[in-house]
């Protein structure tokens, strides 16, 4: 349980091998070593990742997770506490996608809704359902700007984290007085593995930035935070820009 100074004993990383979530699970262990679970398919990658944390001071296991497999979510869950209670969980897997394959090939855009929405809602299901048992805990749901108000250049992502992100605000809402809470985190473009050999944009991020956001907005108790701050305010005046003229506008 998160003691009274906002330690946390136990995370969870759904998705754990995006650069996010190992940030986040860095920044944790600057403070003190707590349990890690690593949820993610089995690849190199979550092999490197669970010793990479190992070697940092975590208390690292690993349980199987994959967002295109609809039974996936309850087992990852039943496996993942099985160790005990999970303090935070941060839902942090999702896919970009290829923005013109999207646009005409609907077999990648339903994917890209199972992976970056259906899956989410499934696993904040889970999330929920446990955490209330327990009493306690906080569910970290990694949306995105683009969720905002969604572009024409990129608008089957941007759909997918419009909808993850009012799943996750309206869960939170539900919550209310369980002991449970939900924190949404709206990066802007985030330099990392995901979105590498894209061009760099104005505002951008780290992952350490956003890693370091999410522990102050969990030991605030905030519902959302944006990642750089400045983002609230520019997606504030876009989504009250008209939309002939956001049409325009040159993303």
């Amino acid at each position: 349980m998160i003691d009274a100074l906002g330690s946390v004993g136990s995370l969870l990383l759904v998705g754990g091998t995006s650069d996010i979530a190992v940030a986040t699970a860095r920044r944790y262990l600057v403070d003190r070593p707590l349990r890690i679970v690593v949820a993610a398919r089995e690849t190199p990658r979550r092999v490197t990742v669970a010793e990479e944390l190992r070697a940092a001071g975590g208390q690292v296991e690993v349980v199987d997770f994959d967002a295109d497999d609809p039974a996936s979510p309850a087992r990852m869950l039943t496996a993942a506490t099985a160790g005990g209670d999970i303090d935070v969980a941060v839902v942090a897997f999702g896919q970009l996608g290829e923005a013109d394959r999207l646009r005409t090939d609907s077999a990648a855009a339903a994917h890209l809704a199972q992976v970056n929405y259906v899956a989410a809602v499934a696993v904040g299901t889970e999330l929920a359902v446990r955490m209330r048992t327990q009493g306690h805990g906080v569910i970290v749901a990694l949306s995105s700007v683009a969720g905002e108000r969604v572009r024409r250049s990129n608008y089957v992502y941007g759909s997918t984290k419009a909808g993850m992100d009012g799943f996750f605000s309206g869960l939170g809402d539900s919550l209310a007085g369980t002991g449970v809470s939900v924190l949404v985190v709206r990066p802007g473009f985030v330099r990392s593995k995901m979105t590498e050999g894209l061009p760099d944009v104005p505002l951008s991020t780290t992952p350490e930035a956003v890693a370091e956001a999410i522990v102050a907005g969990v030991r605030g108790g905030r519902h959302t935070v944006w990642v750089p701050g400045a983002m609230r305010w520019v997606m504030s005046g876009l989504r009250h820009t008209p939309r002939a003229v956001f049409r325009r506008l040159p993303f």
